[in-house]
């Protein structure tokens, strides 16, 4: 296959001839990825919020949300809910994430709406009883070393003040020394206040900090995505390109030619023409040969043969015939005899020989069948004959085959005249009392 495999008519060709094999793998595509969407379809999600007041950082905020998803919160969580669930089996189906606004984002996954709004809310429930748990098992310790820090602290500026007002007493001649010296005291009296006054604010703040649930989880309304829809389409989409690039592989990777000009320069003669051969009564009488899939799917004819015209009955289909043989010949006539050379396990081309033989029954050259076997291709002396006439179905033999056969014919002795392409079309129903030519002419004639 050349580079014209990427082309988009290469892909329509697929299409339109393969039209059945893909919307069977998109099928079975539909079906993967519905049973997939069972195993990883996140179902139903719904978020609960929970405000954080005060002013903490984002690394607080961190872990507060790593707290929301401890083992202990959702150990609580399954025991308060008992869907028979343990703790680390809701692991997967809750995440906290921080948001704007110190919010910690609980969002929960089950596989129905109701079921998504308890876990949700049992979950915010569960961690703000945890975090005030932790919060007060710390409290009464910590506020009572606060609280004797503070009280030492403001007996400290109390005292301090006291010694700001008996310097500014002392200081009784008005100088310019001693008014800098009264303005640097007030300024420090008044950056103590203002100090305390902050500490004050600051411990008010935290003591009244705390978390506080924004209400209660929404019920949600439709799944989550991915959901089923989206894997079962996703999956048809994908088992359908698989088979266009699958079809695409194959025709790169198989080197059998099916162009007729590059089937005539490998057997080393022009190219006479291409004829048709109908499909044989016995094809469709043979469902050995082809599973009844293949019939089904329309995969026993392949799909990159070149666009050929059936002929309309058998008379149209003898005069093609008629015109290759016609042009077998020179400058100085036709031929006397010509060896008409065929591949033994080549069905189709055996057909078209048998219809050359019937055509040219009654008019020159003389045509001798010769049947050789295309791994040890030997061609027979034959002094009379002009040469040899190749005859090969469309995408049965490889370039390096055919100059094998046009090898055997020269060591033989013999030119290669030309070479006919033979491609299968659909069968014509023939008139009565027309038999359609079979082996039986390739059998006697050689």
């Amino acid at each position: 296959m050349n580079d014209d495999t990427v082309r988009l008519s290469v892909v329509g060709r697929i299409l339109r001839r393969r039209w059945r094999v893909l919307a069977a793998l998109a099928a079975l595509g539909a079906l993967v990825g519905a049973g997939a969407s069972l195993l990883f379809s996140p179902g139903y999600q719904t978020v609960s919020n929970v405000l954080l007041q005060g002013a903490p950082d984002s690394s607080e905020l961190m872990t507060e949300a790593q707290v929301a998803t401890s083992s202990v919160v959702l150990d609580r969580t399954a025991q308060a809910l008992a869907w028979g669930v343990p703790g680390p089996g809701l692991r997967d189906s809750v995440t906290a994430d921080v948001a704007e606004g110190n919010i910690v984002a609980i969002t929960a996954e089950a596989e129905t709406p109701e079921k998504a709004r308890q876990l949700a809310d049992q979950i915010a429930k569960e961690y703000v009883s945890y975090s005030a748990q932790l919060i007060g098992g710390t409290a009464d310790a910590a506020s009572q070393i606060r609280q004797e820090q503070e009280d030492a602290l403001r007996r400290q500026v109390q005292e301090t003040n006291d010694r700001i007002t008996d310097l500014a007493a002392d200081v009784r001649t008005v100088t310019v020394e001693s008014v800098q010296v009264r303005t640097q005291l007030e300024t420090l009296r008044t950056s103590l206040t203002e100090a305390m006054a902050k500490l004050d604010e600051l411990d008010g703040t935290g003591r009244q900090a705390q978390m506080v649930v924004m209400g209660p989880a929404e019920r949600p309304a439709a799944p989550a995505a991915p959901t089923m829809t989206h894997f079962i389409g996703g999956g048809a989409i994908v088992f359908f390109l698989l088979g266009v690039l699958g079809h695409l592989v194959g025709a790169r990777v198989d080197r059998r030619l099916r162009d007729e000009t590059e089937i005539a320069a490998a057997a080393g003669g022009p190219l006479l023409g291409s004829v048709d051969v109908r499909a044989a009564p016995e094809d469709a009488a043979a469902p050995a040969s082809r599973r009844w899939w293949s019939k089904l799917l329309k995969t026993d004819v392949p799909w990159n043969l070149s666009d050929l015209n059936a002929s309309a009955d058998a008379a149209s289909r003898e005069i093609r015939y008629r015109r290759v043989l016609s042009r077998l010949g020179d400058g100085s006539g036709v031929f006397a005899r010509v060896l008409v050379l065929v591949a033994d396990d080549d069905p189709v081309a055996k057909r078209a020989v048998a219809q050359l033989v019937s055509a040219g029954r009654d008019s020159r050259p003389e045509l001798r069948v010769v049947m050789v076997d295309p791994e040890r291709p030997t061609v027979p002396d034959d002094n009379d004959s002009a040469g040899v006439l190749l005859v090969v179905a469309s995408g049965s033999r490889t370039g390096w085959e055919l100059v094998a056969l046009s090898g055997a014919a020269a060591d033989a002795g013999q030119r290669v005249l030309g070479a006919v392409v033979a491609q299968r079309t659909a069968a014509v129903p023939a008139p009565d009392g027309d038999e359609p030519v079979g082996d039986q002419v390739v059998a006697g004639s050689a």
